[in-house]
């Protein structure tokens, strides 16, 4: 890597970029869902217990 000299940093030229019209209200989207899901029968016994399981789904989509 050689050093800069400052004729070279003279020479060196920018342009603004346009403004973003699509950025003006910077907005982030993103809806969560989650579910939890579980089930237990415990019909017609006697004396008996019913265990369930939960499964949990969750879903993001960012826009």
């Amino acid at each position: 890597m050689t050093a800069l000299t400052i004729a070279e940093i003279a020479d060196q030229q920018a342009e603004l970029l346009p403004q973003r019209d699509t950025m003006l209200f910077d907005i982030n989207i993103a809806p969560v869902v989650a579910v939890n899901l579980a089930i237990a029968v415990n019909a017609a016994t006697w004396g008996s217990t019913a265990n369930a399981t939960a499964v949990q789904l969750i879903g993001v989509l960012q826009h």
